[in-house]
């Protein structure tokens, strides 16, 4: 017999199966007598403070315990996957840096790399350009992770790190400024390399924050760490242990704190990754407060690996050498920071007029790429992020999906809030780090 507004089940040689279909608001009210029974539904979101974005979650309640959390995502949903169809595939870049906002570079070197093997130039990208892209993705996972600090220790009442953790974000963004002229979304990382050099100040800077960043994070641990009420937020709290993990996909510093030291670059290296000395932290606890250390362990383990970026930066080309590929013309910044140099403008203006057209063509029409699939797989701040991308033999994308780890993650928030308080729910999901820019990308 089936309930309506449940799943239905069947027996299979696998187990019990079941099939699972779209609940909203008035399906859950209208479940609930509300005479004869003592439950309510809390619409939590998707205007809150505390669901890291527009994430929307659909609450029974009994008394303060949850009975039943159904997530509601799409409430940020962009089409950037769809948009990616209709642009170039160097444009491409621009679009995908916007999903996982507090991760770009994340997003465009993932991107990148699989446009590089649909081309086959995987090997011929050169070392600095390579390095340099390991240097910024760990400074990135570093903002990124500072920012859960921050936000999940306001949700949680330690609103002193949310002023901290954004604080120290700046000296990255300052950085990635200093090497883009953007502070986030740089379309920076872009097939055959990346778009320009970092520049001798950002290599200074780089040093000035790897000094600075360690008495900070020791702060942090002397306000959290031994901090009764943040232990008993976060101890015990929204356990997800290995097998539930594994069951749901669950990937990045939620399954290592579970105990399972899974991290790409070290069990599927790329980017030279396996050239780098550092550890993968991993916890015992499968709970928030095992995400906590994990995390703060990860911001200790990038920043020896941004040293080590730092000290194998050789001079060297940014861009493969192939002009089918690369842009020919080498930008010059004019004189007020902004567009480019007279100096710049003439030289180029000044060329053969098949040089002119070259350049004209592949910016307007792009380069072919040959048809094919491939499936490119890199270690974000939230697991594993991956793209899929289909090529017809045009100089548009055919398809371009991403597996984005805040997407697939939110599917534990039910796992982890049924059954616990209502006031778990907030550091159980706050716990995930979800973006909605990638989860409704």
């Amino acid at each position: 017999m089936t309930t309506p507004g449940y799943a239905t089940e069947r027996e299979t040689t696998e187990g019990k199966v079941f099939t699972v279909t779209g609940g909203d608001w008035e399906t859950v009210v209208a479940d609930i007598d509300p005479i004869n029974d003592e439950r309510i539904v809390v619409n939590m979101g998707p205007q809150h403070p505390s669901t890291h974005g527009v994430l929307r979650l659909v609450i029974e309640l009994e008394g303060e315990t949850v009975r039943e959390c159904r997530p509601v995502v799409g409430y940020l949903h962009t089409g950037i996957e769809k948009n990616l169809e209709y642009r170039t595939w160097v444009q491409g870049t621009t679009f995908v840096t916007r999903m996982d906002y507090l991760a770009p570079i994340f997003n465009e070197t993932a991107y990148a790399l699989a446009v590089e093997k649909l081309l086959g130039i995987t090997d011929e990208i050169p070392d600095r350009a390579t390095t340099i892209r390991v240097l910024m993705m760990e400074l990135n996972r570093i903002s990124s992770h500072l920012v859960w600090i921050a936000t999940t220790g306001m949700e949680l009442g330690a609103i002193s790190l949310m002023l901290y953790g954004f604080r120290e974000r700046e000296y990255v963004l300052d950085i990635f400024e200093l090497c883009s002229g953007l502070r986030m979304n740089m379309a920076y990382v872009r097939p055959g390399g990346v778009a320009q050099d970092v520049p001798d100040e950002a290599i200074k800077k780089i040093d000035e924050f790897l000094d600075y960043l360690p008495k900070r994070l020791a702060e942090y641990e002397d306000m959290l760490s031994g901090q009764l009420i943040w232990k008993q937020r976060t101890q015990g709290v929204a356990v997800l242990d290995v097998t539930g993990c594994l069951s749901l996909g669950i990937t990045g510093p939620v399954l290592r704190s579970a105990g399972l030291a899974w991290d790409l670059r070290k069990t599927n290296p790329y980017c030279g990754y396996e050239n780098y000395e550092f550890d993968v932290p991993t916890a015992d606890t499968a709970d928030v407060w095992g995400r906590y250390l994990v995390r703060m362990a990860e911001i200790r383990e990038s920043m020896k690996i941004v040293r080590q970026a730092v000290d194998r930066l050789r001079p060297g080309r940014i861009m493969v050498s192939d002009k089918k590929i690369a842009w020919p013309a080498q930008l010059a910044i004019g004189v007020d920071g902004m567009g480019n140099s007279l100096e710049h403008v003439a030289k180029i203006m000044g060329q053969s007029m098949e040089s002119l057209i070259h350049h004209f063509k592949l910016v307007t029409e792009g380069f072919r790429v040959p048809p094919g699939q491939v499936y490119v797989g890199i270690e974000a701040p939230r697991g594993e992020l991956g793209v899929h991308a289909v090529s017809d033999g045009g100089t548009r994308p055919y398809r371009v999906h991403y597996r984005e780890p805040s997407f697939v993650n939110l599917q534990a928030v039910p796992a982890m809030a049924e059954g616990a308080l209502l006031a778990d729910v907030i550091a159980g999901g706050a716990s995930l780090d979800p973006v909605m820019g990638g989860c409704d990308r």
